[in-house]
C-alpha cells in the first residue's frame, strides 16, 4: 500500500476554503490543522489546562473554552508568549494529525491533504510533503475580499494580511499552485487537475523510511515525522 502527503496552503482570504471544498467533493481525505488546533484546547483536555496555568483565567470565555481573539491578542505582540503557546499545541495538534493520517492510511488511501494555514512558515513540515499546492491570489484581490469578508477597512486589512509571509514570496516554495484571482469556474478547473496529478502519482513519500513494510516502517514514521515537528 503506497501513501503520500500533500500539504495545502495559502494565505488570509486567499480562497483557501473554496479549493478545499472541491477536494472534499472529489472524495479526498483532508486533515484540517485549523480543526484539530480548536480542538485540542477544549475544556479539559491536557492543552487546555497548561494554557490556563501559563495564561490565566481571564483569557476564558463565560462557557469556559478558551477565547481565540483574547489569545490571539497577547500572542500577536509577544513573541515569547507565541513560543510557549505553540509548545503546549504543536505536539498535541501533531499527535491528532498522525492519528488520522494513520487511519485514512489503513482504510487504503493512497494520499492525504493536510490543509495547514502555516505551512510555509512551519519550514519543518514541508520536507514530509510529495506535493505542497499554495492557494494564490492576487494582493489587490485578496485585500479586497478580506474587507467585504471580515468588514474591514482598507488599513485594517492591510495590518492582518503583511503579518503573514506575503504570498508571492511563498510561490517560489509550492511545488504547485492554484490561481484564485479570478472567477470560481476558473478554480474549479485547477482544482480538477490538481487531483488528476495527484491520482496519477506513484511517488512513496516514505518508501525509503517504511521499504514495503508497513506495520514495520510506520513506527520510524511516526518517530521522524515528531521529531522534525517538535522540534
Amino acid at each position: 500500500s503506497r501513501m503520500f502527503l500533500v500539504g495545502l496552503s495559502g494565505g488570509i482570504a486567499s480562497g483557501k476554503s473554496t479549493v478545499v471544498a472541491v477536494l472534499r467533493e472529489l472524495g479526498c481525505a483532508v486533515i484540517d490543522a485549523d480543526l484539530i488546533a480548536r480542538q485540542v484546547v477544549q475544556p479539559h483536555s491536557k492543552a487546555h489546562q497548561q494554557i490556563l496555568r501559563y495564561f490565566g483565567t481571564e483569557i476564558l470565555l463565560e462557557n469556559g473554552e478558551i477565547n481565540r481573539e483574547a489569545l490571539g491578542d497577547i500572542i500577536f505582540s509577544q513573541p515569547e508568549k507565541r513560543r510557549l503557546l505553540n509548545s503546549i499545541t504543536h505536539p498535541e495538534i501533531l499527535k491528532e494529525m498522525l492519528k488520522q493520517i494513520l487511519k485514512y492510511f489503513v482504510l487504503g488511501y493512497r494520499y492525504v491533504i493536510l490543509d495547514i494555514p502555516l505551512l510555509f512558515e512551519t519550514r519543518g513540515l514541508t520536507k514530509f510533503m510529495r506535493y505542497t499546492v499554495l492557494v494564490y491570489c492576487d494582493p489587490p484581490a485578496q485585500r479586497a475580499r478580506l474587507m467585504r469578508r471580515n468588514g474591514l477597512d482598507e488599513a485594517a486589512a492591510e495590518a492582518r494580511i503583511s503579518s503573514q509571509i506575503p504570498l508571492e514570496e511563498k510561490l517560489q516554495w509550492a511545488t504547485d499552485v492554484i490561481d484564485n484571482s479570478g472567477d470560481r469556474e476558473s478554480t474549479r478547473r485547477q482544482v480538477l487537475r490538481l487531483h488528476a496529478r495527484l491520482e496519477d502519482s506513484l511517488d512513496f513519500l516514505w518508501a525509503r523510511l517504511a521499504a514495503g513494510a508497513a506495520v514495520a516502517g510506520l513506527g520510524g514514521l511516526v518517530f521522524l515525522f515528531l521529531r522534525h515537528l517538535i522540534s
